[in-house]
C-alpha cells in the first residue's frame, strides 16, 4: 500500500496583514530606453526593447573604469544575460501608469551579472541613473556594487545577491508571502547554470513546484541561463554535465519552455511573453524558461574562451578597447560612446611610484596563495596522500598549481561549497588528507555544518579559505567575510590560522599536512586546520630569517610603549604604524598572531610586560567574535595583566571598493588611524 497521496490537498494560507514598510524601490521609469531595438509581440505589433548591444558596451566601459582603479570585474555573465534582461525589463516597465513593483518581484540570483542590470537600467534612466553614474561602478563612492546589495542600493535591489543559489529560495519566500498577503504579483527570478549546482537552488527546484501545486505560491517564473560554463571553465569538462538536472525540472512540476537561442532577442521575448501568460493563468504550476545562452556573447574571443570571459579580459588602458566595442556593435559604435572610449585608452603621464608604508620599493611582493600549493606539491612528492577538492575557485584560492602538477589528485565538484567540504570529510575518513578550497565567505556559511560534521566524524580536513575581510574589496559585502573567525573558532577540533604572507603559508601548510598524518597515525584523530588569507599582493616574507613554528606567535618588532597584535592582511598596517610612531619618539612591538583561537599566550604575555601591559589589536573582522575578542578572553582567563583596545569592524557590512585600502581607511583600520588611537590610548 502506498503511503503517498496521489493528489495532495491544497493548503489554505491565512490572510495576513504585513508590517507597514516603506517601499524603497525606485518607480517605473517614465521614458523608454535611449537605445532600442525593434521586435514584435505575439500580436504582431512592433515594440521597442532596450538594445542588448548597448548593455554589453556599457558593461565593458564600466568594467574598464574599474580596472583602471585596480579592481576586477565580470564580463561573460552579463553578456550572456543581456537579451534575457532586456526582455524581462520591457515587461516590468511596460505599464507607465503604476509602479512596476506592484506587479512584479524581480530577483537576480546571478549576482555576477548585476553590472548588466545597472547598464540596462541606465539606458532607461531608472532611478535617475545615467551613463556617467555607471563609470563609478565598484568604487567606494558608488552604490553600484560588484554584486547587488539592498543595504546600499535599496532603490535598485530588493534581494541582495552574490552567493550563487541563495536568491532563488528567497524569491520562493516572496511568492509565498504574496500569496498569504493577497498581492497580485508575479515573481521573476533569473539564475545561472553554475548557481543551479548549489544545494540551495536544487532544494528550491523541488520546493517551488511542490508548494505551488498545493496553492501556496503566487505565479512564479524562473529564467535559467544555461551555457555550460562556470568561472573556471566548462561545467561538463571540469565537473559533470548539468543536463540531467535540467531534464528533471518538468518531472519536479515545472512547466518548462526551452529557448534554444537564448541570445536571440525575438525568441527570448516570445518565450518570456508566453511564460508570463502561462504562469499567471495557472499559479499551481511555476514556469521555467530554460535558455541556452553563450557566455561572453558578442565578442568572439570571450565566446570561445573556456570560462566564457567570466572576468573582464582587458587590462587598464588597453588599446584593444576600441575594437572590443566595435565588435559588439558590428562596427557601428554609437557616437555617444566614442569620447568615453578614447578617454579610457589614453594612458596617464608616467609618475614616480611610491611604496606603501611598512615596505620598501625593493620588497618582493606576491599573493599568499602560491605558498599553499608549493607545500602541497612537496608533500605529495614525499608520498603523503594529499587530495584536493575544489568548488570552481581553485584559480583564486591558489591550489590550481597543485592540481596542474597532480591532475589525478583533485576533483572540482562545481559551484557547491557544502558538497566540497563534505567530500573532503569523506576522503579524510578513508585515510586521505583532504584539502578543500573556496572563498572564506562561502566556506563559513554554506560549508559551516560540514565543518562541524568533520569533527564529529573524526575526519580532519585542511581548508584553504581565501579573500577574508575586506580583501575581496570590489565584489562587495556579499563576498567579504568579516565573521569567519566567529563562525569557526568555537567548532571543536578546529584550529584557525590566519596567514599574512606566502612564506608563512608554505611553512605552516607543510607542517599542517605532516601534523595531521602524524597525529592520526598515533591517535586516530587530529584537528582540522582552516587557513584564512587575503586576495591582494603582500610581501613574500616580513622577515627573511623567520622560522614559522607551529602554534607560536611571531614577534616582528620590539618596542617599549605599546604592543600591536594583528594577523593576516592587516600586518603591514601595524608595521607601517610602528614606523610612523618612531618618527614621534614612540616605539611599538608588533606581533603576528596567526593562531587565533589558540593564541600563544607565553610569547604575548612576555611582550606585554615590556610595553606596560598596553595592547591594541587590529583586524578587518567584526569586533564580536574576532581575534581581539578571543585574545581578550584568553588573557583574562589566564590572569594576565593587560589594558586593551580593539580596532575592528563595528557591526556593519562592507561595500565595494577598488582596493582593500579604501575600505581599511573608511572603517578606521589603516596605519594612520592606528597611530591616532595609539597616542590617545597612551594618554588615557
Amino acid at each position: 500500500m502506498s503511503i503517498r497521496l496521489e493528489h495532495p490537498s491544497h493548503k489554505q494560507l491565512d490572510t495576513l496583514k504585513p508590517i507597514s514598510l516603506k517601499q524603497k524601490l525606485a518607480g517605473t521609469p517614465p521614458n523608454n530606453p535611449r537605445f532600442t531595438v525593434n521586435i514584435k509581440n505575439q500580436k504582431g505589433d512592433d515594440i521597442k526593447v532596450a538594445d542588448p548591444r548597448m548593455t554589453r558596451a556599457l558593461v565593458a566601459l564600466m568594467n574598464q573604469y574599474a580596472v583602471h582603479g585596480g579592481a576586477a570585474a565580470h564580463w561573460g555573465g552579463p553578456a550572456a544575460f543581456a537579451e534575457i534582461m532586456s526582455c524581462i525589463h520591457w515587461f516590468m516597465f511596460e505599464n507607465k501608469s503604476s509602479p512596476w513593483f506592484e506587479s512584479f518581484n524581480f530577483v537576480n540570483d546571478a549576482g555576477h551579472t548585476e553590472n548588466g542590470v545597472y547598464a540596462l537600467r541606465a539606458n532607461y534612466g531608472f532611478d535617475g541613473l545615467n551613463f556617467e553614474d555607471l563609470f563609478k561602478f565598484r568604487s567606494i563612492d558608488s552604490k553600484l556594487t560588484g554584486h547587488g546589495e539592498a543595504h546600499l542600493n535599496p532603490e535598485g535591489v530588493y534581494i541582495s545577491n552574490g552567493p550563487l543559489g541563495s536568491g532563488l529560495p528567497q524569491a520562493q519566500g516572496l511568492a509565498i508571502a504574496d500569496k498569504a498577503i493577497g498581492n497580485e504579483r508575479v515573481t521573476v527570478c533569473t539564475i545561472s547554470d553554475g548557481a543551479s549546482m548549489e544545494g540551495e537552488a536544487k532544494e528550491s527546484f523541488a520546493a517551488i513546484p511542490g508548494l505551488a501545486s498545493r496553492g501556496m505560491l503566487n505565479p512564479f517564473l524562473m529564467v535559467v541561463s544555461d551555457n555550460n560554463t562556470k568561472l573556471s571553465g566548462r561545467i561538463d569538462k571540469d565537473s559533470f554535465s548539468m543536463e540531467s538536472t535540467f531534464s528533471t525540472l518538468s518531472q519536479l512540476g515545472w512547466e518548462v519552455i526551452l529557448v534554444k537561442e537564448g541570445n536571440n532577442l525575438q525568441e527570448v521575448y516570445n518565450a518570456i511573453e508566453k511564460g508570463l501568460e502561462v504562469a499567471k493563468a495557472n499559479p499551481l504550476k511555476p514556469v521555467c524558461l530554460h535558455c541556452l545562452t553563450v557566455k561572453g556573447f558578442g565578442v568572439k574571443s570571450t565566446e570561445e574562451s573556456a570560462s566564457g570571459g567570466h572576468g573582464y579580459p582587458l587590462k587598464a588602458y588597453s588599446d584593444k578597447l576600441d575594437s572590443f566595442i566595435e565588435e559588439i556593435f558590428d562596427g557601428e559604435v554609437p557616437s555617444e560612446l566614442k569620447d568615453t572610449i578614447q578617454k579610457l585608452v589614453k594612458k596617464p603621464s608616467p609618475s614616480e611610484s611610491t611604496a606603501p608604508q611598512g615596505q620598501t620599493q625593493a620588497t618582493p611582493m606576491d599573493k599568499v596563495q602560491p605558498g599553499f600549493a608549493k607545500a602541497a606539491i612537496k608533500a605529495a612528492k614525499e608520498g603523503l596522500p594529499v587530495f584536493s577538492v575544489s568548488a570552481d575557485l581553485q584559480g583564486s584560492t591558489g591550489i590550481a598549481a597543485f592540481q596542474k602538477e597532480f591532475p589525478g589528485r583533485f576533483i572540482d565538484v562545481g559551484v557547491a561549497e557544502a558538497n566540497a567540504v563534505s567530500t573532503a570529510v569523506g576522503l579524510s575518513k578513508q585515510g586521505l588528507i583532504g584539502i578543500v578550497d573556496t572563498f572564506a565567505q562561502f566556506a563559513i556559511s554554506k560549508g559551516n555544518l560540514p565543518l562541524i560534521m568533520s569533527g564529529l566524524s573524526q575526519a580532519p580536513i585542511i581548508g584553504l579559505f581565501s579573500h577574508t575581510g575586506f580583501q575581496d574589496a570590489a565584489d562587495g559585502a556579499s563576498h567579504q567575510a568579516t565573521t569567519y573567525l566567529a563562525a569557526t573558532s568555537a567548532i571543536p577540533h578546529v584550529q584557525c590560522v590566519v596567514v599574512s604572507c606566502q612564506a608563512e603559508a608554505e611553512a605552516l601548510m607543510g607542517q599542517a599536512i605532516h601534523k595531521i598524518k602524524r597525529e592520526r597515525e598515533e591517535n586516530g584523530n587530529s584537528d582540522s586546520v582552516l587557513f584564512f588569507y587575503g586576495r591582494e599582493k603582500h610581501p613574500i616574507s616580513f622577515d627573511e630569517k623567520a622560522t614559522f613554528e607551529w602554534g607560536k606567535a611571531q614577534v616582528l618588532k620590539k618596542g617599549k610603549d605599546i604592543t600591536f597584535i594583528t594577523c593576516g592582511p592587516l600586518l603591514p598596517k601595524a608595521l607601517a604604524a610602528s614606523e610612523l610612531l618612531e618618527k614621534e619618539g614612540l616605539s611599538a612591538t608588533v606581533i603576528n598572531n596567526a593562531f587565533v583561537n589558540r593564541p600563544d599566550l607565553q610569547t604575548i604575555s612576555e611582550c606585554l610586560k615590556e610595553t606596560g601591559s598596553r595592547v591594541i589589536t587590529l583586524e578587518d573582522h567584526q569586533l564580536v567574535g574576532g581575534m581581539g575578542a578571543q585574545l581578550t578572553h584568553a588573557l583574562s582567563l589566564n590572569d594576565i595583566d593587560f589594558k586593551i583596545k580593539c580596532l575592528a569592524t563595528q557591526g556593519g557590512f562592507g561595500q565595494s571598493a577598488y582596493l582593500a585600502d579604501h575600505l581599511y581607511k573608511a572603517h578606521g583600520l589603516d596605519e594612520n588611524k592606528l597611530v591616532e588611537e595609539t597616542k590617545s590610548f597612551l594618554k588615557s
